[in-house]
């Protein structure tokens, strides 16, 4: 199975290419942005990039979008560019998998939900309550209209390994290590369901290898707001010097709305793949610290 993925920098997409790789797939990571160096240069919003990597002649079988513009309160006072690289990515790359006869592979997300009666199905009818998780909906609306063959996994608050440790648990990690002394004002009303990279990028290999298509939820059995997680991060570190500030969201008064009551369940996956194990906070932080 040939796979080209863009975004291969970044978490999700970093960890999916090492281990479809492990897994002996014929793997082609991209970086728009961030260059490794086990990623090609890929600009999806210039197909016609003199450097981009000749995709149409790689003639992938699935191409795995995991590139977009995530940082939620930037895209609501930039909706343009969240446009851009959100929704026009994924229809340049929509148009590629036309010519390669190829199955596109979207990574969605909670936020297209309003947050009132999470966690959430994949049956529940989405209501974004800001710009990134509109901009989102549409992308995977055009995914499953022009594409009807190809996947959507939807998933949130993703931790694990990455080169520069973005996500918040790592974040957190390496504050500690460093021994920071800072106060994190965290809002203790925003509830999600975390979930490791590696354990996204297992799925998606099952889900790929055995040609499934529509949408599926990608969640672990971790079910917390940004204290406990941090608590829970924490607990690990007896000697942390960290201060936590709970605080509501209402306080913190972000530009975009937040979904308070989100989070995703994976009980369409797990109802197909029962012996598929997440790996929980607890799992990871065990992991790596042995």
């Amino acid at each position: 199975m040939k796979v080209f993925i863009s975004g291969a920098s970044g978490l999700v997409g970093g960890n999916c290419l090492s281990y479809f790789k492990s897994k002996g797939m014929d793997v082609v990571g991209s970086h728009f942005s961030f260059e490794t160096e086990d990623t090609v240069p890929f600009n999806t919003l210039d197909l016609a990039k003199e450097n981009n990597f000749d995709l149409v002649k790689f003639s992938p079988d699935y191409i795995l979008h995991c590139g977009a513009l995530t940082w939620v309160d930037y895209c609501e006072d930039h909706e343009e560019e969240s446009y851009q690289k959100t929704v026009q990515s994924t229809k340049n790359l929509i148009s590629i998998a036309k010519q390669c006869n190829a199955k596109l592979v979207f990574i969605g997300t909670d936020y297209i939900f309003d947050g009132q009666n999470g966690p959430y199905t994949e049956d529940i009818e989405p209501s974004p309550v800001n710009v990134y998780g509109q901009h989102k909906l549409d992308a995977e609306n055009f995914v499953l209209q022009e594409l009807p063959e190809s996947l959507v996994i939807r998933i949130t608050n993703v931790y694990g390994r990455e080169l520069r440790n973005k996500n918040f648990v790592m974040r957190l990690v390496d504050n500690v290590k460093a021994e920071k002394d800072d106060t994190l004002k965290l809002p203790f009303d925003q509830y999600a369901t975390p979930v490791n990279a590696e354990d996204i990028a297992k799925a998606l290999y099952l889900l790929m290898s055995d040609k499934k298509s529509g949408v599926y939820n990608i969640a672990s059995t971790d079910y917390v707001n940004r204290v406990q997680l941090a608590k829970r991060v924490l607990s690990y570190f007896p000697e942390h010097k960290m201060t936590l500030a709970p605080i509501s969201t209402k306080e913190l008064n972000p530009p975009a709305e937040r979904p308070l009551n989100g989070g995703l369940l994976s009980i369409k996956f797990l109802n197909e793949y029962p012996s598929f194990e997440f790996k929980n906070v607890d799992d990871f932080m065990k992991e790596i610290l042995s």
